[in-house]
């Protein structure tokens, strides 16, 4: 067998880092490929910071990282993985690049630092040099300059502090340290300058990492010229693109990015999107937003897909009464954790007024720039103009609009988007006449104001700046604050309607089998907040929220929080966990709390809170005598199983290409970052029991199926609902996969039936599966779980009276 260069039928996705490098995902080859999976899915590749462990802090785009193995590491596990028919699938980070301590290790960075704006390195970064006095300021120093002063030194060429090694311009090597700083292309400040002065583009808010302009040609060149000789070697198979909202023209890149992995393959034509290699984009959808049809990408790396598999085992009513009981314990106020849409509203304006404050200031200064240039725009003041941006970004429902100046126009729906928000905004004004910038605004993000440096720089940015708000208000605030469900807080997700019912899950599937058949599906990856098992034990709460509520109540009175919505997330994070891990759970439930920013915050800690915080959960959830996590394991292991079990079929046989997180082939319950970074441990085949046992039987099973019949799940292929009949029809999700030439799997063709339990411990509460059968199309049927048979119209408590699930195909 060989890798197939083109669609994989499934990947598993490998975390590197120095504790598991190269030689160590190529020791476990042997496993993987017995799985079923037909690609390895890397993360980042390229030589990073030095210890890092994800690997999206790039230092150099031109080397194999060395402490994974080098190329040669990667190389000879390509040769392994191709022995036992398995392709690799690369994770490339385009947007940015570390800004390390010592500088030295990014050289282009290095280079700009010395040189400044003449340096042919300066093109590679995001630089405002209209700013800061034509200085690039680097946010690095412990406190302000003055009480930094003594601790700064010039020694053997550079300008030392710390880890830092700064370059020196040429010829200010013997100033004295006053002038030698006033001399520099750059400018030390203190870290917290960063939020209001920083002039270089960063990821999000993260000021030790700038971003990269590959929207320049000799850009884009310099910084894929490894990946494309590795892509044209038959070393990578494919491609994982992260964030490509922070892109300034993410389709422009993605169409050079295809054009040049063609003319690598040998595949090059005129044909866009055509040739190539299998290509999915980190790309975050709202609920009703749809993937750009003109990107030439497979599709996503499937965050969409979690959201609906998950909403499926919410309940819509149980959750209206888990909220309610949450806001009566926790009693948050409206716009901190007590209402979804007015949370999301507070914290997009937090964010855009302190830690974007210094994105801002630069949309502000290009459009002051744009008005003074166009008399008819002029009159229009800063502060006018930076509320209008302020006004129209914390509008946005998504996480940004696709417009370009010179380019294609924005879509009719980013179009209608902004005009809505623009006409919500104006109410920010008293003064009507003041109100109109809102529309100049509106019309410089829609790239309709002219083709100008100034024109085409403010619609870039405004969209970049939606995406990096977007995320840092919706995902890592509102996610901590408005905490009922914790499962419904996941990437992709939408807190404030979580469920899912069998109707828009089939409506979804149909449509991606449709537009998107080789799209990604995920359920756990190394950016969710919680695994997938994890979330199946939360949703269960949805069945039972008067028994959770007075849980929490009863186990809060002996050992109360610091404050009640603490105490209502915590022991949800220790849920999620099965048990109180004082290692993992510390750490996970400080990272929130500080998410958050309701006491605490990364750049403002609360030292006594955290301490209340740390000592809560050890006197607590961490305590908890085991008679606690017995009772909790009788309410919710049945849920528990039937959801997890539910969820990985569905995943692994609805349309798209499903990514398996590692070590998810077996029940896998891990926290966010770093929690879900932990290194896998693949000893030969581990030891599985219970539910673990179970899922393992399950994901092969169904990995397996994939890839020997590629025809029933690939490109292709058909998908077809099936509904079931009687008092307890709700409860069941099933659909058949088929060669799409064979009608939904009816005749004498091919074809696999999936069918998955929901809402199981309703279903008990309400007496069973009692007469509600299965209607199977025509045929003769074996569970491959099972090695039961079934035609016709089959009783659902005989076809699922070992397990919640089955996976079905003609005997």
């Amino acid at each position: 067998m060989t890798a197939d260069p083109g669609t994989p039928t499934a990947t598993y996705r490998l975390q590197l880092q120095p504790a598991f490098p190269f030689a160590a995902a190529e020791r476990a080859v042997p496993y993987l490929a017995s799985l079923g999976v037909s690609h390895l899915h890397l993360s980042p590749v390229l030589e990073a910071v030095p210890g890092s462990g994800h690997g999206y802090d790039v230092v150099d785009h031109s080397t194999v990282r060395a402490e994974l193995g080098g190329e040669e590491g990667l190389r000879a596990l390509a040769r392994t993985a191709r022995a036992h028919g398995l392709g690799l699938i690369v994770d490339i980070v385009p947007n940015h690049m570390a800004a390390p301590a010592p500088e030295r290790l990014n050289a282009p960075l290095w280079e700009v630092l010395r040189d400044g704006p003449e340096s042919p390195y300066a093109r590679w970064f995001d630089i405002d040099w209209q700013a800061q006095g034509g200085k690039v300021l680097l946010p690095v120093l412990g406190g302000p300059l003055g009480e930094e002063w003594e601790r700064l030194r010039v020694a053997d060429g550079v300008l030392r502090y710390y880890d830092h090694a700064f370059p020196l311009r040429p010829g200010t090597e013997g100033l004295p340290l006053a002038a030698l700083l006033d001399a520099q292309w750059y400018r030390l400040g203190w870290w917290r300058l960063a939020r209001t002065e920083l002039n270089y583009r960063r990821f999000f808010t993260i000021s030790e990492l700038i971003a990269v302009r590959v929207e320049d040609p000799e850009v884009f060149d310099a910084t894929h010229a490894t990946l494309l000789e590795l892509i044209r070697d038959g070393i990578v198979d494919g491609l994982r693109i992260d964030h490509p909202d922070g892109l300034a023209d993410p389709e422009g890149y993605l169409r050079r990015l295809d054009r040049a992995v063609r003319t690598a393959t040998g595949e090059a034509s005129d044909q866009e999107g055509g040739g190539g290699r299998w290509t999915v984009v980190e790309k975050i959808l709202a609920r009703d937003e749809r993937l750009p049809t003109t990107w030439p990408v497979a599709g996503t790396t499937g965050y969409d897909a979690l959201h609906h598999i998950d909403g499926l085992f919410v309940d819509p009513d149980g959750l209206a009464k888990l909220t309610a009981r949450y806001r009566a314990f926790a009693a948050p106020p409206a716009d901190l954790g007590g209402d979804w849409p007015a949370t999301v509203r507070r914290a997009a304006r937090e964010v855009v007024t302190h830690e974007l404050a210094a994105e801002v200031a630069r949309l502000t200064r290009t459009a002051s720039r744009i008005c003074a240039a166009d008399p008819r725009l002029r009159d229009h003041a800063p502060w006018a103009l930076r509320t209008a941006i302020r006004e129209l970004l914390v509008r946005l429902p998504v996480y940004r609009p696709y417009a370009s100046v010179g380019g294609p126009p924005a879509t009719d729906a980013d179009a209608v988007m902004l005009r809505s928000a623009a006409a919500d905004a104006r109410g920010a004004f008293t003064v009507e006449q003041e109100a109109r910038v809102v529309r100049v605004v509106r019309d410089a993000a829609l790239g309709r104001l002219g083709d100008g440096p100034d024109h085409r720089d403010f619609c870039a940015r405004f969209a970049q700046t939606a995406a990096a708000l977007r995320a840092k208000s919706v995902e890592d605030t509102a996610f901590y604050r408005y905490t009922p469900l914790l499962s419904a807080a996941e990437v992709g997700g939408d807190p404030g309607r979580p469920a899912v019912a069998p109707e828009e899950f089939h409506a979804f599937a149909a449509r991606r089998s449709r537009d998107w058949p080789a799209t990604g599906t995920v359920l756990s990856t190394h950016d969710t907040k919680r695994s997938a098992d994890a979330r199946a034990r939360l949703a269960a709460l949805t069945e039972c929220p008067g028994w959770w509520a007075r849980t929490v109540e009863e186990l809060t009175r002996s050992a109360p929080g610091p404050d009640p919505h603490l105490a209502w997330t915590a022991w949800q994070t220790a849920l999620a966990l099965g048990h109180g891990d004082a290692a993992r759970l510390v750490p996970a439930v400080l990272k929130g709390v500080r998410e958050a920013g309701l006491r605490t915050t990364w750049t403002e800690q609360n030292a006594a809170y955290e301490e209340e915080v740390s000592a809560f959960l050890e006197a607590g959830p961490c305590a908890a005598d085991p008679s606690v996590w017995a009772a909790i394991g009788a309410e919710l292991d049945g849920p528990a199983r039937a959801n997890a079990l539910g969820a990985a079929l569905l995943q692994l046989t609805m349309p798209g290409v499903p990514d398996l997180y590692m070590g998810t082939e077996h029940l896998y319950t891990a926290l966010v970052d770093p929690d879900n970074r932990r290194p896998p441990e693949f000893g030969g085949e581990p030891e599985a029991r219970g539910v673990s046992a179970e899922k393992l039987l399950l994901t092969r099973a169904a990995l397996r199926l994939r890839r020997e019949r590629p025809k029933w799940f690939g490109p292709g292929s058909g998908y077809a609902p099936l509904t079931a009949e009687g008092p307890s029809a709700a409860h069941c999700v099933a659909f058949v996969r088929a060669d799409a030439g064979s009608e939904g799997g009816g005749g004498g063709g091919g074809g696999a039936v999936t069918v998955v339990t929901r809402l199981s411990r309703r279903l008990t509460e309400a007496g069973g599966w009692g007469a509600t059968r299965l209607p199977l199309p025509a045929g003769r049927w074996r569970d491959l779980l099972t090695g039961r048979t079934a035609e016709g119209s089959e009783a659902l408590d005989e076809l699922l009276s070992g397990l919640p699930v089955a996976l079905l195909v003609r005997s």
